[in-house]
């Protein structure tokens, strides 16, 4: 059969508007992906149900489909999105609603069985993360819109490939190199030179939107659409394909990727050829991520410039102790950061801030009294006392956690175009796997170490790209070699012991180091770095997003021979 084309159209819920229409004019596709839910996306939408039972869907959908509807269908260009969210049959009937008064004959189909709020009192949001093959049955029954909830991002990609391929549960290499091109397509531009390591090898003032060119084998070809912007070779598709991963088990519902065993080749100008990806059973359970209210959050910012910042930042913490002494917040934090530089040309530049958060369940411990009396102190402090915004009464966060249920507790349904519901059933294997574990990996051998040399001190971003970001509480930092030279000294040289001197934050945390031979690149897990999940905002960068171009500015002996 020829190669299904799959492009995705949004990386998440804010994506650029006139990508749909990018990508339905930019050349040939048959299927266009939407990837809208993230695990603050969950809350905020959760947050939106609350105030209105109909809502909890993203609505910028409907406004991108409007505008390019009535070319999709033209096109013969099949639509699938998560932008369902938390309400994907509210999303399906607006959708309707949309095409009967453009005029454009549509048939609209979605997911549902994520929710899982009912076994989970006191969540904002409870949902299971759902596989492809939903999306599957809805597309064989000849749908042309697709709408899902929580359903893994792969997903979006594997349901179609899937249905055009006539794939069955238990094709497991199939299956997970669909779920590897899913993967790399689901983040949008950052397979295309977003947010890339070595951003100025190409022109990256506007990335063009990923596709790919998926085969029956589950091999693909990761592409552009030609005249678009960005650029896609081996390190723009190993960025995205070491995004927010752990071990070599890459585990989904539907099958468990070996990532291991991806090779990338370059297949000519933008084009990344994937091959060779394993797949085995996928786990007995399904992930369930749970969104509930943490409860309140505050923070004042105070701006320290000039001479004397240590002792100014000690004077505002004794000036505040009385105030925090008096109806103690449960969580209390103060972090001085130093931005300032000596003798600085600019104001800016010679200031630092000092961080105060605080956090509680009652919003009254870390409202208006705190806020007043840090506001008091303002010609009462040290001199040049300002804060760069006057603080509020406290707001909502969040907190995410990880739950599992068995794959057959989930009520996985399609409801087709017609109406008719269908029940998808659980993976094969996936009860077999609950007693049958697959065994732990052996640890991949290393290549060879390159000989001793004159070496210098050098930034590890000069012979390394790194790509990072979030789960949860955990982080994960992909890093990789561009030269198997750079790849033999990479492979001895960053050990978990070595990542912790380097990032000194994750000193006292569990780091967990993978080795991936294929992609020449180590996978670093970072536990309870990021605290309560992106939403707590328990650190300066909460999604980790920059975590992996910290490690690579940190200074490192390097062999002269790389640089």
């Amino acid at each position: 059969m020829r190669a299904l084309r799959v492009g995705n159209f949004s990386g998440f819920y804010g994506d650029r508007a006139d990508a749909l229409r990018e990508m339905l004019t930019g050349g040939e596709v048959d299927v266009l992906t939407g990837d809208y839910l993230a695990e603050l996306t969950m809350l905020i939408l959760g947050r939106d149900r609350l105030k209105d039972p109909d809502a909890g869907y993203a609505r910028t959908f409907l406004s991108r489909l409007e505008d390019c509807l009535g070319l999709a269908h033209e096109r013969g260009v099949r639509i699938v999105t998560n932008a369902g969210g938390l309400n994907p049959a509210g999303l399906a009937d607006a959708v309707r609603r949309l095409a009967e008064r453009l005029g454009v004959p549509v048939r609209v189909a979605h997911v549902e069985g994520d929710d899982l709020g009912a076994a989970h009192p006191g969540a904002l949001a409870a949902h299971a993360y759902l596989g492809g093959f939903g999306i599957a049955a809805c597309l064989r029954a000849g749908a042309d819109v697709v709408i899902t909830g929580r359903v893994t991002d792969a997903a979006l990609v594997t349901g179609p490939a899937a249905a055009h391929f006539g794939w069955q549960p238990g094709e497991y290499d199939r299956l997970a190199g669909a779920v590897v091109a899913g993967h790399v397509l689901e983040c949008g531009t950052q397979a295309t030179g977003g947010n890339y390591a070595f951003f100025r090898e190409g022109d990256v003032r506007r990335p063009g939107f990923p596709l790919a060119e998926i085969h029956a084998d589950g091999s693909s070809v990761v592409t552009k659409h030609p005249g678009t912007g960005g650029f896609v070779d081996v390190g723009t598709v190993t960025a995205q394909l070491l995004y927010e991963t752990g071990g070599a088990r890459y585990l989904g519902p539907d099958v468990t990727a070996r990532l291991d065993t991806a090779r990338l080749a370059q297949d000519g100008p933008d084009r990344v050829r994937i091959e060779g990806v394993r797949g085995e059973a996928p786990p007995p359970t399904l992930k369930v991520g749970l969104n509930r209210l943490g409860g309140f959050r505050n923070e004042v910012v105070f701006v320290l410039t000039g001479l004397d910042i240590e002792a100014k930042a000690a004077l505002v913490r004794e000036q505040l102790a009385d105030a925090l002494a008096k109806a103690p917040p449960a969580e209390v934090r103060w972090d001085l950061v130093r931005t300032d530089r000596a003798d600085a040309g600019t104001e800016e530049t010679a200031s630092a801030l000092l961080r105060l958060v605080v956090r509680d369940p009652d919003q009254r411990l870390v409202g208006r009294a705190l806020s007043g009396a840090a506001i008091e102190l303002a010609l009462a402090s040290y001199p040049g006392f300002h804060v760069p915004a006057p603080p509020g009464k406290g707001a909502p966060y969040g907190v995410f956690e990880e739950a599992y249920v068995p794959q057959d507790a989930v009520d996985h349904v399609a409801v087709l175009p017609d109406g008719r519901r269908v029940t998808v059933a659980p993976a094969p294997d996936a009860s077999a796997h609950a007693t049958a574990a697959p065994d732990p990996l052996p640890e991949p051998p290393l290549p060879e170490p390159l000989p001793p040399g004159p070496t210098r001190r050098a930034p590890l971003g000069l012979v390394a790209g790194a790509r990072s970001g979030d789960k949860g509480g955990n982080a994960n930092v992909g890093v990789w070699a561009r030269s198997d030279d750079a790849w033999r000294w990479l492979a001895h040289e960053l050990t978990a012991g070595r990542f912790r001197e380097l990032i000194p934050e994750s000193r006292d945390l569990p780091v967990t180091r993978h080795v991936l031979p294929n992609l020449r690149a180590v996978n670093f897990v970072v536990e309870g770095i990021l605290g309560a999940g992106v939403a707590a905002q328990a650190r300066f960068d909460p999604q980790a997003k920059a975590l992996g171009e910290w490690l690579r500015s940190r200074h490192l002996d390097i062999p002269e021979a790389l640089l």
